[in-house]
């Protein structure tokens, strides 16, 4: 495990009567890309924000290296940011916008020109020093907010949503380089966005906010193959999610009894029992699907197909169940079968479907 470079330890925050951030407490170690993750007003930016120095918790601590920054001023702590509107001087160069903080440090100019050129190499700009802001690119712009801020090689860089205003190709393009460049700088970089493409492409561990707290955080495969809640199970991946009476478990394996028939799930959270009313989750490309016209099935859910939909490669086909629950089952590429209106089964691996909502086993 690496050291440990920063914690939150029951951070609040509130604006008026409005509470942003709820008691969050968060541990980051060094050298890992960290994503917070969050619909829009969850507290991603307001706890970047006082991580950085810019806004002051009501209560909690900020350790960063062991030591209490709660109040420290932004300047005095080794600490980055990266904004989405990249926050260039339009009257500066390239050069000048990356070597500013170096100025102000009163480095010679020598070693400025040094120390830019790297970071150009670094974030493959080179050539482009003479350049102004309004000449570049919106991708060739965050690049340049990019070196600005590693250029003093800080402990840990912040990235807010610095690649929300860049379109989609250019987006999963600068994912890939930002993941390259974090790794061969070895900075802690700590990223927020609403995306969940995005979080679970470059992290190596998601923190998912939703109301000013954590509701789980782990390894992108943690957030997306076992959710912890319902929220986590709709908001990282839309997993299908229904409700299902326990009829008896075998170690993790927990067989369940839903209103159109019997369907398995795991269990890595708190003891069952049967007859517990219990709720699982299941991504849509788990969900096995065909075609079944007797109606009748000693396994699996009965349903039928109500409409299919292409988007982007990915076939979606639309499933109601016979009490009006719907499910999603996705696929790569055209299928002709089953078409709308067919009757179908509908069932998926034990291992691909999970418990949520029960909070953590006990020993």
């Amino acid at each position: 495990m690496s050291e440990l470079i920063l914690q939150l330890e029951q951070v609040t925050k509130s604006f008026g009567e409005s509470k942003v951030l709820d008691g969050i407490d968060l541990s980051v170690y060094s050298g890992e890309f960290i994503t917070l993750l969050g619909s829009s007003g969850c507290g991603k930016t307001t706890t970047l924000r006082i991580i950085s120095g810019l806004e002051s918790p009501d209560s909690g601590r900020v350790l960063l290296e062991g030591k209490d920054v709660t109040w420290e001023e932004p300047n005095k702590r080794d600490v980055n940011t990266v904004f989405q509107n990249y926050a260039l001087f339009p009257h500066m160069t390239v050069e000048e916008n990356i070597g500013y903080s170096l100025r102000l440090k009163k480095r010679k100019k020598p070693e400025i020109w040094e120390e830019v050129q790297k970071a150009l190499t670094l974030v493959q700009l080179e050539g482009y020093e003479h350049r102004m802001p309004h000449e570049l690119s919106g991708g060739q712009r965050q690049r340049v907010a990019i070196a600005r801020a590693v250029v003093n090689r800080p402990r840990i860089l912040l990235l807010d949503e610095p690649l929300g205003a860049l379109d989609l190709q250019l987006r999963r393009q600068m994912q890939s380089e930002l993941k390259r460049l974090q790794k061969q700088l070895g900075i802690t970089f700590i990223y927020i966005t609403h995306d969940q493409e995005e979080a679970l492409n470059m992290s190596d561990r998601v923190a998912v906010m939703r109301d000013g707290r954590f509701e789980q955080i782990g390894s992108p495969d943690e957030i997306y193959n076992t959710p912890k809640t319902s929220f986590v199970a709709g908001f990282v991946g839309s997993a299908n999610i229904l409700q299902g009476r326990v009829e008896y478990a075998e170690g993790d394996k927990v067989c369940l009894r839903h209103p159109q028939g019997v369907v398995w799930a795991r269990n890595l959270g708190a003891p069952v029992i049967s007859g517990q009313t219990v709720t699982l989750a299941v991504h849509s490309e788990q969900v096995n699907i065909e075609k079944n016209s007797q109606g009748y099935a000693a396994a699996g859910l009965l349903g039928r197909v109500r409409e299919k939909t292409l988007a982007g490669g990915m076939l979606r086909i639309m499933v109601e169940l016979g009490n009006g629950e719907e499910l999603t089952v996705s696929r790569c590429g055209i299928s002709t079968d089953p078409e709308p209106g067919d009757t179908v089964l509908l069932d998926w691996n034990t291992q691909d479907a999970v418990l949520i909502d029960l909070g953590e086993a006990t020993a």
